[in-house]
């Protein structure tokens, strides 16, 4: 995106800027002082927001009808490639440089919304302070961001760092922002992604995908923002009070030859089944009758 300034002084050096749409009436032809060039039923405030007092605020449909013959003004506009650019463009604070009123034909919502979209699917590449980098590196933040490598489910990666649930989303939600994410928006692979990619997370460390459904970001302890929950994913059921209980195989506290050992006990000696060797017997020969004669 280019600078506003640049883009500002490209907008009033056109050699059309002065028949723009919203330019105001040369006073010699103008009824009455303030009409716009483009539409002389308009006045050069239809661009922006009427100055009214907060106990009579300007009626919805009036402002539907103004914003409209407006942008229809713009349409026609000489200059309005170039005014939609410098709305459009960045100050050096990463503002919009006319956050308010209709710029080349677009709402300051759907500039603020342009904005919005920009930076989702161009993200800042911008390097984090070191302090920052350093506060991500310690004991309890790397406990928490192997954890999430490994898990998916919000307490076990609690159980794993070794934390409760609210401490865990804490620690998460601090890296968000340590590592320039939005808190509010941040997906599980992204966090983990941005922290391998600044060496904060460890090469050697998997990352476990989330499967079908991305992992939004994690709810606060307190409740004021509950977890998005993609569309299609299935709901988990967790037991009321017992959400501090890990969901898994537990390792045994006896040693596997004790418990080996147990076993064995338990099912006594071992028999074998040992089948005999194969006899051949004698084969039946055959008995031949012979009849004699008497004496």
């Amino acid at each position: 995106m280019r600078d506003a300034l640049a883009a500002r002084e490209e907008l009033t050096q056109h050699r059309h800027y002065r028949y723009r749409g919203c330019a105001p009436l040369p006073a010699d032809v103008a009824d009455f002082p303030g009409q716009a060039l483009g539409d002389p039923r308009l006045h050069i405030d239809a661009w922006g927001s009427l100055d009214r007092p907060d106990e009579d605020p300007e009626p919805q449909r009036e402002r539907i009808a103004r914003e409209r013959a407006a942008a229809a003004v713009c349409a026609q506009c000489p200059v309005l490639a170039e005014c939609r650019e410098y709305a459009n463009s960045e100050t050096s604070a990463g503002q919009l440089a006319e956050p308010a009123g209709i710029w080349g034909g677009m709402l300051a919502l759907d500039r603020h919304r342009a904005l919005i979209r920009r930076r989702q699917t161009q993200p800042d590449t911008a390097r984090p302070p070191a302090a920052a980098l350093a506060e991500c590196r310690t004991a309890q933040k790397q406990a928490v961001l192997r954890s999430l490598a490994r898990e998916t489910d919000e307490e076990l990666v609690a159980y794993r760092a070794g934390m409760d649930v609210r401490t865990a989303n804490w620690h998460r939600s601090l890296l968000c922002g340590l590592l320039g994410l939005d808190k509010g928006t941040a997906a599980r692979e992204e966090l983990l992604h941005t922290a391998r990619r600044l060496g904060v997370l460890p090469e050697r460390v998997r990352i476990r995908p989330d499967g079908r459904w991305p992992i939004a970001a994690a709810p606060n302890g307190d409740g004021s923002r509950q977890r998005r929950i993609a569309p299609g994913m299935p709901a988990q059921i967790v037991l009321p009070g017992f959400q501090h209980l890990p969901r898994g195989r537990r390792p045994s506290p006896i040693p596997a030859e004790a418990l080996a050992a147990t076993h064995r006990a338990r099912r006594g000696p071992r028999l074998r089944l040992v089948a005999p060797a194969p006899q051949q017997l004698p084969l039946p020969l055959p008995t031949l009758t012979v009849l004699e004669r008497a004496a």
